[in-house]
């Protein structure tokens, strides 16, 4: 059979077939979504758009009166409840990032008796899907009425998909049977239904792309920070620019067999030290040269000295390692430049951290801001001092994707670990 498509008309953005299927099964969303019918007409498949124009005209001379019709022009009208008072759509948005969305169209009259919804592969702007639902809501409508006749053999250029038109009303023909006259079956149509919409367009902006860059993961077995912490457990901290959304840390004791432990909402502010941080004494504020950092994302800001001293300005600093980390804080951050600051009047060696102060931690030293953005993972008390594999990734993206960091990393459990001794006797 060949293919017309000459009273096709309409614009397809975009359209997605996932499975293989008949080509019926592939072309109806279209043929919904735009208003298209196919008739098979002398050997040849026809499209063609509904506008509603009349093809013929008949009256009570043309009409055959057969025993399975009641009278020559049969009529009928469905009940309100087979019609839904409410159609919604869901599309894929074609004006911003491909996000789906969905379109409403009721009767301004009366309540919704139901709601028909529907999801098409389709995508289309908004003004495009609003256009949708508000033609079906006003076919199924006009189509409440439906008729039924005969037309001579004499007529069998009117066939299915023709608008024909009799005591000033429309109808389209949906279905032809053959005998010894043509028995149609119509429903009624309207012109107007299939107008454009004359809604406003709106207007979208699109986000912009985030590319799937690695993270910047790094393992803390820190002391109890509050004393509500697991002791044996460590943070992670992981950061990126621009945050790619939720971030996953699948662990397993295997380089294979991996299992989500940890879901991290937040990027972490981390950054590394362009200048020496000497020892201090612990206890009493260090009020020697600025430490200068630089940080990947987020801020710092000052505090003042009680609410330093209730804990604010947390931060760690350490060689990278999971376990070698002080913890100090700092009352004053100074910015010197973009994403750069220099870290005044600091308490060192917080927590018991002054046993592993070394006599300077040298320039290009990691820095973590202990906040809310840090997680403990789940580890068991029987894992501690075992090496187990982390992939550390963006969590859509799975953790087979390019992008994903592999670490394998056994922790102390430092928060059993007791405060070194200060004074014997």
């Amino acid at each position: 059979e060949t293919i017309a498509t000459d009273d096709l008309f309409g614009l397809v953005r975009g359209f997605q077939q996932p499975d293989v299927t008949t080509a019926r099964a592939a072309l109806q969303p279209l043929l919904l979504a735009y208003g298209c019918d196919v008739v098979e007409r002398d050997g040849t498949l026809r499209f063609r758009n509904r506008t509603g124009r009349v093809t013929a005209e008949i009256d009570g001379d043309d009409l055959v009166i057969l025993s399975d019709l009641d009278g020559s022009f049969e009529t009928t009208r469905a009940a309100d409840v087979e019609t839904a008072g409410q159609v919604r759509l869901g599309y894929v948005d074609a004006q911003s990032s491909f996000e789906i969305r969905a379109a409403e169209a009721r009767f301004p009259d009366e309540e919704a008796r139901g709601v028909s919804q529907s999801d098409l592969p389709l995508a289309l702007t908004r003004s495009e899907g609003l256009a949708v639902v508000e033609r079906w809501l006003a076919e199924a409508r006009v189509a409440r009425d439906g008729a039924r006749f005969a037309l001579p053999k004499s007529r069998l250029s009117v066939g299915a998909g023709d608008v024909v038109r009799k005591a000033g009303l429309r109808y389209r023909i949906d279905r032809v049977e053959g005998a010894e006259a043509q028995l149609l079956e119509a429903v009624r149509v309207e012109p107007g239904v299939y107008q454009p919409s004359d809604s406003d367009g709106e207007a979208i902006t699109a986000r912009s792309f985030v590319p799937p860059v690695p993270v910047t993961p790094v393992f803390l077995d820190l002391p109890l920070l509050t004393g509500e912490e697991v002791p044996y457990a460590p943070h992670v901290a992981v950061a990126a620019e621009p945050w790619p959304g939720s971030v996953a840390v699948w662990s397993s004791s295997q380089d294979q067999g991996y299992e989500v432990n940890r879901l991290i909402a937040g990027s972490a502010v981390i950054g590394v030290t362009e200048a020496p941080l000497l020892r201090a004494s612990p206890g009493v504020w260090d009020r020697g040269a600025p430490l200068r950092i630089r940080i990947s994302d987020g801020e710092l800001a000052s505090a003042d000295t009680l609410a330093v001293l209730n804990g604010a300005n947390a931060m760690a600093i350490g060689d990278g390692s999971a376990a070698n980390w002080e913890v100090f804080q700092f009352a004053d951050a100074q910015i010197v430049a973009p994403d750069t600051y220099e870290l005044s009047t600091r308490l060192r060696g917080q927590l018991g951290t002054d046993a592993v102060m070394p006599e300077v931690w040298p320039v290009g030293s990691t820095v973590v801001l202990l906040d809310l953005a840090l997680s403990q993972i789940d580890l068991p008390l029987s894992a501690r001092g075992l090496a187990r594999y982390y992939r550390i990734g963006i969590a859509a993206r799975g953790l087979d994707d390019p992008n994903v960091t592999t670490l394998v990393e056994a922790f102390d459990g430092v928060g059993l670990r007791p405060y070194s001794v200060a004074h014997l006797r």
